[in-house]
C-alpha cells in the first residue's frame, strides 16, 4: 500500500496527535515529497509548529476547500464524516485513508483490537498488561497508548498490538484484527453519525473482515453484539460471566473487562498463574469508577467518563446503597434518560447536583415518572460550587458520585478536565477531615 503513495498527492486531515504521528512517517517515507497539512486552526492557534519547508498549508475557517486537490487523504479520527461536503465526496471516490487503515495494511505483527461503547481502555489496559506479564513483545496502541505508524518501521511478525478502536478508527476500514474484542455497544455519538445504525455499522468493522483463523470475543449478554457475532467467520468465544476471582476493580462491568482479557491471554497460552498476578497489579484508570479517597466521613468516586445513561446504571449497580450525592449533566446528544431516572428513583440517593444542559433533562425526567420525590436539586454552573454542595449535604458514611450520564463538554473541555477538577475540590474542601 505505501509504494501506491509515491506518485500520488497526499494531504493530512487534522493535526492532532494522530495528525503529527502521520506527517513524521510520511517524512521518513517521502523526504522530499511536498505533503499538504489541512486544519481547521490558524497557524497561530497550533500549539506546535513543524518547520517544514516542504508543506503546503491549509488552515482556518476554508481549510476544506483543498481536498479536491489531493489523491490521498490521511484523515484523523475526530473530524465528523457527515457535517461536511468535502469528506462524504472523498470518501465516495475512495480517496480517504487513516492511520488505523495504513496500520492494519502494512502491520507484520498480530494485532488484538478492542472496542465497545465503554470498558475498551480498561480492557486493552489488561491485556497488555497480561501479555506482559507472559512475556511477550506488547505494545499499548490507539486511542489509549500511542499513535501508531512510526512504529511500523521496528514492527516484526512477534510484536502483539494491543489496539483500542473507537467507532471513528473503525469507520470504513477493510481489514479486521487477528483478535477482536467486542464488548458492547449503546447508543454514543450521534451527533457524529447520521444515525445509530451507522455507528453500530462501523463499531461491526472490528469483526467484518475476520476469517476463519481469526477469534472474535464477545459479549453474548449484549443483544446487538451477539447480532453482529452471529454473522462473524472468526472463532467465537462469548465473554465468560462466571466467576474470576478478586479483582482490583469495581462493578460487574469490570468483571467482565477482566474475564475478556483472560481470554486474550489464554489464547497466548499464558498461564492461569501469570494471568492472576497481572490482574492482581493492576492499577485502575483514572476517571473510570476512580475511588478518590474519604473525606469528612464522605466517600468520594470520579467516573468522569461515563457519557452515557448505561454507565451511569452501571456504576450505581456497583456502590449500592450507599451513594447519596449524585452529580449529573452535560453535552445534550439526544440521548433517552428514561431508564436512568427510573434507577435513580430505585436509590437511596437524596442530592442531585446538575451541570446544564441535561442536568435539567434528566431532573425533569425524574419528575414526569414521579411529581412528588425525596430529592434535592440543585443546577450549577461550575465544578467548585457543585463540590462545596457535595460536602454540605451528604451525610458521613455515605457516598458521592461523579457520573454525569453525558459527555462533558457543556462547560468542561474534556471528561479529564471535570475529573480532574472534582478531584481538586473534594480535596481542597476535604482538608482537615
Amino acid at each position: 500500500m505505501l509504494n501506491n503513495l509515491k506518485n500520488k498527492k497526499l494531504l493530512i486531515l487534522g493535526l492532532g496527535r494522530e495528525g503529527i504521528d502521520t506527517f513524521k512517517f510520511l517524512r521518513k517515507i517521502f523526504p522530499n515529497k511536498i505533503l499538504g497539512i489541512a486544519d481547521r486552526l490558524k497557524i497561530s492557534d497550533l500549539r506546535f509548529k513543524i518547520k517544514d519547508k516542504k508543506i503546503r498549508w491549509h488552515l482556518g475557517k476554508n481549510y476544506l476547500k483543498a481536498l479536491k486537490n489531493y489523491d490521498v487523504i490521511v484523515k484523523s479520527p475526530g473530524i465528523p464524516i457527515h457535517l461536511i461536503t468535502g469528506i462524504k465526496t472523498a470518501f465516495k471516490e475512495g480517496k480517504v485513508t487513516s492511520q488505523t487503515e495504513i496500520f492494519f495494511e502494512n502491520c507484520p505483527g498480530k494485532i488484538i483490537g478492542i472496542t465497545g461503547t465503554k470498558g475498551k481502555s480498561t480492557t486493552a489496559a489488561l491485556i497488555y498488561k497480561i501479555l506482559k506479564e507472559g512475556g511477550l513483545k506488547a505494545h499499548l496502541v490507539g486511542n489509549i497508548g500511542k499513535p501508531v505508524l512510526n512504529l511500523l518501521f521496528s514492527a516484526s511478525p512477534e510484536d502483539v498490538y494491543v489496539y483500542e478502536l473507537s467507532s471513528h478508527q473503525l469507520f470504513n476500514l477493510k481489514k479486521s484484527p487477528h483478535i477482536a474484542v467486542f464488548l458492547n455497544i449503546y447508543p454514543e455519538h450521534l451527533d457524529y453519525y447520521q444515525n445509530f445504525k451507522e455507528y453500530a455499522d462501523a463499531k461491526a468493522n472490528i469483526t467484518r473482515y475476520q476469517t476463519g483463523n481469526d477469534y472474535l470475543i464477545y459479549n453474548s449478554e449484549n443483544k446487538l453484539v451477539s447480532k453482529i457475532a452471529k454473522k462473524s467467520k472468526a472463532k467465537k468465544i462469548p465473554i465468560p460471566t462466571d466467576e474470576i476471582g478478586k479483582i482490583p476493580l469495581v462493578g460487574k462491568f469490570n468483571l467482565q473487562n477482566a474475564a475478556a482479557a483472560i481470554c486474550v491471554g489464554k489464547i497466548f497460552g499464558i498461564s492461569n498463574k501469570e494471568i492472576a498476578k497481572a490482574i492482581k497489579n493492576f492499577k485502575p484508570l483514572p476517571h473510570r469508577l476512580e475511588y478518590i479517597g474519604t473525606y469528612k466521613g464522605i466517600k468520594f468516586y470520579n467516573d468522569s467518563l461515563s457519557t452515557i445513561p448505561e454507565t451511569t446504571i452501571a456504576a450505581l449497580d456497583a456502590l449500592g446503597e450507599k451513594v447519596e450525592t449524585i452529580f449529573l449533566g452535560g453535552f445534550d446528544r439526544g440521548l433517552d434518560f428514561k431508564n436512568l431516572a427510573k434507577r435513580i428513583l430505585k436509590s437511596k440517593i437524596e442530592n442531585l447536583i446538575l451541570f446544564p444542559t441535561t442536568g435539567e433533562k434528566i431532573w425533569k425526567k425524574i419528575i414526569s415518572l414521579k411529581s412528588k420525590n425525596r430529592f434535592r436539586a440543585f443546577l450549577v454552573q461550575n465544578m467548585k460550587d457543585a463540590v462545596k454542595l457535595a460536602f454540605k449535604h451528604t451525610q458521613k458514611g455515605k457516598i458521592c458520585l461523579l457520573s454525569c450520564a453525558s459527555p462533558s463538554f457543556s462547560i468542561f473541555r474534556d471528561y479529564k478536565e471535570k475529573g480532574n477538577l472534582f478531584k481538586k475540590y473534594v480535596k481542597r474542601y476535604g482538608k482537615g477531615s
